[in-house]
């Protein structure tokens, strides 16, 4: 498959190629990808089979920023593609099909005229399409337009159904969360901003600090943690449990390299100690986290299955009453086109139902702003979208992880490479994304609650993929971002 690139009506001769992959049905991303490259104004793709498939990269799109876009599933032939006209059906074919899925014909005449614009300036492409600079200008205009639209058309289906949770009191103190950083607790000042914000507290739980030596439990942190949090009107979340990336398992059981068996007695083991030890305080476990994509023993899949099972079996025995939670992160999958160790997310999800594996709930983590598989940035139809592939799931849904930066980094952080949303990053641009995603999160009846991932910046967390994410700045200030939050818990509060 190849694609011509242009850029206002010229063939580019430089282009970056940042999130690219290739995917197939219910856009899977294609493992046997000999290559994407770009050279002389063409993308060149090569894969092993000759099914139909479509090509997402990150893509700038005037007034909307750099974000990472899909073309349509198309069949392979010898003449090149178009890829702004292609982007531009993509976008076409989900703003057709939402409208219908959310039945948003009410409003029929702004909804309409701008739907028509959109369509007229498509129309145009194609009636181009043997000229293909001239088409791809039309097909920017309705790119353009298009995200824009159904970013508007997102909203609008968010505000509708939140208000309708408001008006039903669906929302409580504890839909609002936030991840405790145990290293600030010390500080009076971090200590008000949570409780006071706050009605539901996550704290993590690194196996790799706590039993830093095999058998040998160092609980001192989580101790204080528990100590402080306890009698607070606090709902207490603890995790994730069991993740398995380098930064969160013991060094000894990398050092050892185990059997799958013995991981899984020695993960089993850990879980019990610790759900057995703080389960009088906690009201949610994660149990397990990431097993769709972090998987640093490389698990087949059968094994991934079999350790989620250890896990939610390890919670439950010692505990009954707590909600346990089974993260899935990265939730658009990436991440499979480059590890065959990995599982999409939607069938891991499936896998772990049908599995009969003892659970009550997902969560999913959002976490943008870097280059690197499931991280670039997505826009809000896109996120939508995603959400609502999970309303089918028979599990409630959490978001238990939440982050983008107030500020362009450098190198992979870079908004070239990571992409932007709208504007460059910056804290009033954090704060605009944030209250758009909460709206987005919080308007859909089976999400309970919205947990963001740091309240304070300056302090290094390993499990964080994003600087400058904090809802506070490092000398504990609050951001823009921090009072959205506070309007949505005052709205809360209020119902």
């Amino acid at each position: 498959m190849k694609f011509q690139v242009f850029k206002n009506g010229q063939p580019l001769t430089d282009f970056s190629l940042s999130g690219a992959y290739l995917f197939g049905a219910d856009m899977i991303p294609l493992r046997h990808v000999d290559k994407i490259e770009f050279k002389d104004g063409i993308i060149e793709c090569q894969k092993k089979s000759h099914d139909s498939s479509g090509l997402a990269l990150l893509w700038p799109v005037e007034g909307s920023g750099s974000l990472l876009l899909n073309t349509t599933r198309l069949p392979e032939r010898p003449e090149p593609y178009n890829l702004n006209v292609e982007l531009a059906r993509a976008r076409m074919m989900q703003i057709t099909l939402k409208r219908e899925d959310w039945a948003l014909f009410d409003d029929s005449n702004a909804l309409d005229k701008q739907v028509q614009e959109v369509q007229h300036c498509f129309i145009q492409a194609l009636q181009h399409i043997s000229e293909p600079e001239k088409a791809s200008v039309f097909a920017d205009e309705a790119l353009k337009k298009g995200v824009a639209f159904s970013e508007r058309m997102a909203a609008k289906y968010a505000e509708q159904f939140l208000a309708v949770r408001f008006r039903n009191k669906a929302l409580g103190r504890h839909s609002l969360g936030c991840q405790l950083n145990p290293d600030l607790l010390e500080n009076e000042k971090y200590r008000k901003w949570l409780t006071d914000m706050f009605g539901f507290v996550t704290v993590p739980v690194n196996w790799r600090e706590i039993e830093a030596e095999k058998g040998d439990y160092d609980f001192e942190k989580l101790d204080k943690c528990m100590k402080y949090l306890a009698g607070r009107r606090l709902a207490i979340c603890a995790g994730p449990l069991l993740k398995f990336t380098p930064e969160t398992i013991p060094q000894w059981l990398i050092t050892e390299k185990p059997s799958f068996e013995k991981i899984r007695e020695r993960a089993y083991e850990f879980v019990t100690e610790i759900v057995k030890r703080y389960s009088k305080y906690i009201h949610a476990w994660r149990v397990i986290s990431g097993m769709n994509a972090q998987n640093c023993f490389g698990f087949n899949f059968e094994q991934v299955i079999e350790m989620t099972r250890t896990a939610c079996l390890a919670a439950k025995g010692v505990d009954t009453k707590s909600r346990k939670m089974v993260d899935i992160v990265f939730p658009w999958g990436e991440y499979y086109a480059h590890d065959k160790t990995t599982v999409p997310p939607l069938v891991y999800a499936d896998m772990v139902i049908q599995s009969g594996i003892g659970f009550d709930a997902f969560g999913l983590q959002f976490h943008f702003g870097k280059d690197a598989a499931g991280m670039h940035v997505r826009d809000m139809m896109q996120i939508s979208s995603r959400l609502d592939c999970f309303a089918a799931v028979p599990k409630t849904v959490h978001v238990t992880g939440v982050s983008v930066p107030d500020g362009d980094g450098q190198g992979d952080r870079a908004p070239e490479r990571a992409g932007h949303w709208h504007e460059n990053w910056t804290q009033a641009q954090q704060a605009k994304w944030i209250e758009e995603f909460y709206k987005l999160a919080l308007g859909r009846p089976y999400i309970n609650t919205v947990t963001y991932s740091q309240l304070a910046d300056g302090v290094d967390v390993a499990d964080l993929p994003v600087d400058g994410c904090g809802l506070l700045t490092n000398k504990l200030t609050p951001k823009k971002a921090f009072l959205v939050m506070a309007k949505f818990q005052k709205t809360i509060m209020k119902q």
